[in-house]
């Protein structure tokens, strides 16, 4: 941007410059495509396995078949870090899978929130989608994420939360062993 005839004449007469206004960083001028300027993607983190790995954890996999329910509850516990308890997520999934047969429409969302927290790719199709074709397995995928980055799932936020705070191996963004003093007699 130049400044203007007035300005540059205001310059001239008093001898003062005058400032002028620089755009902020993000701004787009109205006669561009917002796509030309869009800004770049932020690298995005895969999946630490992949959606059709359920048997990478047979256990998780035949509990989520027979009652997803449980895993739902606990990726749920974890994903909003406490602050709706894993039987409550559980118990109101379970209702909305009962009643309507879409628990798939609630159980994306929390998808959709692990993949914010963590940046990860997306895929091939949306969260909805990927709940609704394959309910089991997106569940699973998400139970062994949390799980490979640290969380133990049979416990929960709040504890998960104090065993890091204990420095007890196996929680979350710990770091290094606390080693003990050796042998002693």
């Amino acid at each position: 941007m130049y400044p203007s005839q007035s300005a540059q004449a205001y310059e001239h007469k008093y001898g003062v410059t005058v400032p002028v206004p620089v755009p902020p960083e993000n701004h787009i001028p109205p006669y561009t495509s917002p796509a030309m300027h869009a800004p770049p993607q932020r690298g995005l983190t895969p999946w630490s396995t992949g959606l059709c790995h359920c048997f990478d954890d047979p256990g998780n996999c035949l509990i989520t078949c027979i009652c997803p329910c449980i895993t739902f509850g606990q990726v749920a516990d974890i994903v909003d870090r406490g602050s709706c308890p894993c039987v409550a997520s559980g118990i109101a999934y379970g209702l909305l899978l009962s009643f309507t047969g879409l628990g798939c429409l609630y159980s994306c969302l929390y998808r959709s929130k692990l993949r914010g927290q963590y940046d990860l790719e997306e895929g091939p199709l949306p969260d909805c989608l990927v709940h609704f074709c394959c309910e089991p397995c997106a569940l699973c995928q998400e139970y062994r994420e949390l799980k490979n980055r640290g969380f133990d799932m049979g416990i929960g936020w709040n504890a998960n939360m104090d065993r890091q705070r204990r420095g007890v191996m196996g929680a979350p963004a710990m770091g290094a062993p606390v080693m003990g003093g050796g042998m002693t007699r």
